[in-house]
């Protein structure tokens, strides 16, 4: 998998261990890293991996290996490419759309499962997501997250079309400066599919999977950011625990807000305490007036401004709450909180990046241009 999104600009970023949160994966966010790269691309796959050896069942953890080890998700013309690819630094127009038309079949959903039905059903009781996992011939796309800058108004105006929200938004609340990242999403589809049976025939079924999403972004936090972020998010779990049928949302994003008051909320407040990444730089009207390496001088004087830098990626709780939220209440399990960031990389054959070390090179990187800039001291 990394090879293939590697060829299209997009490196693995971040680890996520949903297990915390009830659901028996765990994850990375492919997506393009650089400036340039991400004006260029602004789009992320958050890629989960089963752990199976969360699967209490011995006898049906074995059963989910020997399906998942039967099946190979790409094309071998996609594996072709990608060889030719990494060998030449790149494809020509040609095999491009080859690569793109070949990667569509991994991804598309697949109506006809690769398994009976009994065992679809085994899979399902023990947990929604491992069956929608392993019950097909390949991984699919489930969802897609439109981005808004007012999300809280996508959430009351989803009614209106005939859609119906997930209870809560998940994230933080509603803030004059927004952070990390505010979800919400409609239900998923239940849809016709196909199980094989003894006859060496197929018999139809149902299963629910490919649901909608939709994300507002904030500013990326750093890690004395994040603790804040957390404590205040745990503090509020603590007092009230969102309704999956919303009976109790107005008590919840009440507490929410009231218990949020506590970070910062203005621009500069949060870059004085440390809790945000920001992007230095020069204004250009008053460029030339760098004589010094004084930071918060030049920004008190107008010459240097600084800018929230948008955090690209994503939040474990809340991408539980949304998997959870299309997966039924039933599925809220409780797993052992068993992060294993060494087993995933091995899984996915390389270190994925730390998104802080990520953004923290970022903000370094833009302090340093004021001064080396045109216009600035050397």
């Amino acid at each position: 998998m990394r090879r293939i999104f590697a060829i299209m600009g997009m490196f693995p970023v971040g680890y996520y261990d949903l297990s915390e949160a009830g659901v028996p994966v765990h994850s990375t966010a492919f997506r393009p890293i650089g400036d340039a790269a991400l004006k260029r691309n602004p789009f992320r796959v958050f890629t989960s991996l089963l752990r199976l050896d969360l699967i209490a069942d011995v006898s049906l953890r074995v059963e989910a290996q020997r399906v998942l080890s039967e099946r190979q998700i790409f094309t071998k013309k996609v594996l072709a490419l990608t060889d030719k690819a990494e060998r030449g630094g790149g494809l020509n127009r040609e095999d491009a759309g080859s690569f793109v038309e070949e990667l569509l079949e991994t991804f598309r959903w697949h109506d006809k499962a690769s398994i009976d039905i009994e065992l679809y059903h085994r899979l399902h009781d023990a947990h929604r997501l491992i069956a929608d996992v392993v019950s097909f011939k390949g991984p699919h796309i489930n969802h897609l997250t439109p981005r808004t800058l007012d999300i809280d108004a996508v959430q009351a105006q989803m009614p209106e079309w005939g859609i119906t929200p997930k209870a809560v938004v998940e994230g933080p609340p509603p803030r004059r400066c927004p952070i990390l990242l505010r979800q919400t999403s409609f239900k998923a589809l239940e849809e016709q599919v196909s199980f094989r049976n003894s006859g060496g025939g197929w018999s139809s079924g149902l299963h629910t999977a490919r649901f909608g999403e939709v994300e507002q972004r904030g500013i990326a936090l750093t890690p004395k950011g994040r603790k804040l972020y957390d404590q205040l998010l745990n503090e509020v779990r603590e007092q009230v625990l969102p309704e999956a049928n919303g009976s109790n949302s107005t008590e919840y994003e009440d507490c929410l807000s009231k218990v949020f008051a506590a970070f910062p909320d203005d621009w500069n407040s949060i870059r004085k305490e440390g809790l945000g990444y920001f992007s230095y730089s020069l204004s250009s009207a008053k460029a030339g007036d760098v004589s010094e390496n004084d930071l918060e001088a030049l920004i008190e004087t107008g010459v240097v401004r600084f800018d929230p830098i948008v955090y690209e990626d994503f939040l474990p709780v809340s991408a539980a709450g949304i998997f959870q939220s299309n997966l039924g209440d039933e599925a809220a399990q409780n797993f052992t909180a068993t992060p294993s960031q060494q087993m995933f990389e091995v899984a996915l054959g390389c270190p994925v990046l730390d998104e802080f070390e990520h953004y923290s090179a970022i903000e370094k990187s833009s302090v340093t241009q004021c001064f080396t800039s045109p216009g600035g001291s050397s």
